[in-house]
């Protein structure tokens, strides 16, 4: 079991930015990829971005230009920069880590972190 770890969520003004964080803490296991969803209200799940092991990301045609996602191997962190946020971005941005070696195929996901855009 992984446990995830996100925060960063907030109250922001549209056009401003934030940063959320997502640790995976412990060791005994590989991380394939680390990856970005959200739910809006009353939307479906949308899948926003991805990191994979080896550093190249992915990102929904809806934030392309505008988010950029991280990561510290090092530190089994993601991080999604979020700039030049719109209303629609408001949603719980919630975090998924896929495992790889003998747990391949396991995902896991954080709790969710709250992320509204408001004037």
């Amino acid at each position: 079991q992984v446990q995830l770890v996100e925060s960063g969520g907030d109250l922001v003004r549209p056009g401003g930015f934030l940063r959320l964080s997502c640790v995976a803490p412990g060791s005994g296991f590989s991380i394939n990829a680390m990856g970005w969803f959200r739910q809006g209200p009353g939307k479906q799940p949308e899948w926003v971005a991805s990191i994979m092991n080896d550093g190249s990301t992915e990102y929904a045609e809806s934030v392309k230009g505008r988010f950029t996602i991280s990561g510290d191997n090092s530190k089994n962190t993601a991080y999604l920069q979020m700039n030049s946020l719109k209303p629609e971005d408001t949603a719980v941005y919630s975090c998924a880590v896929d495992l790889g070696g003998s747990d391949r195929g396991k995902r896991f996901w954080g709790q969710g972190t709250q992320v509204t855009v408001s004037s």
